[in-house]
């Protein structure tokens, strides 16, 4: 008789919870539910002559003030995307959005996307933390997986996700057409059992002995991350 080759089977599990919480709050970063009233006038400012920043998003640069405005009013009332501004704890001001998307509740899967970082907040210890917080929030609410896509040439994204410690699962060729150009898109993943151990490698990169009087990091990131792989 041919063998039967079946997935494991996953007891017990029930659909997380949709994304909802108002305020996720870190060390360095608060994540605000996203309010046009209130973060685009600071992000609008924040990324005046950086079109770079938008070369990988579907969307952007936008004229003016009132185009951007706009467009956040536009995503500000949708669950999936379901967006957050990013406020930056010590000095106040909004640096960068992120969202959670194609957001199966029934598989337990879910994205973080639609990451748009301002210079000011780049390379800081605040976007790290605040996508720590996200991947954070979704396992300890039950997601089995967590996901992270990029246009394949986007290589700080793809450097970011490795440092996190998402797996690169493949590229899915011609996969997308964005702003008229063909994008292949770069997946990977990190899985509920690979969490427990990659949570520990955040908390110790976020601990205030990892800094020293410079706010320079003694240990990053990705060589945390790396040793629990």
């Amino acid at each position: 008789m041919t063998q039967r080759l079946l997935g494991a089977a996953v007891p017990g599990f029930a659909p997380p919870p949709a994304p909802g919480p108002a305020l996720i709050e870190g060390r360095h970063v608060t994540l605000e539910r996203l309010d046009p009233a209130r973060h685009a006038d600071d992000l609008f400012a924040a990324n005046a002559g950086q079109d770079r920043v938008w070369d990988y998003l579907p969307y952007g640069p936008f004229a003016d003030l009132r185009a951007y405005r706009d467009w956040q009013a536009s995503m500000a009332g949708l669950s999936d995307p379901f967006f957050y501004a990013f406020r930056d704890r010590e000095t106040g001001g909004i640096g960068g959005l992120g969202a959670y998307l194609r957001i199966e509740r029934g598989h337990g899967v879910i994205e973080i996307g639609h990451i748009g970082i301002a210079p000011f907040m780049q390379r800081s210890t605040a976007a790290t933390e605040a996508i720590s917080l996200m991947i954070g929030w979704a396992f300890a609410a039950g997601y089995r997986r967590v996901e992270w896509k990029c246009d394949a040439l986007n290589e700080p994204s793809r450097r970011a996700a490795r440092r996190y410690g998402f797996t690169h699962e493949g590229v899915f060729r011609q996969h997308l057409i964005v702003k008229g150009r063909n994008r292949d898109t770069a997946w990977f993943s990190i899985i509920d059992s690979e969490w427990p151990s990659l949570a520990r490698a955040h908390a110790l990169w976020l601990a205030p002995g990892n800094f020293d009087a410079r706010g320079c990091q003694r240990q990053s990131l990705g060589e945390l991350t790396a040793r629990e792989a």
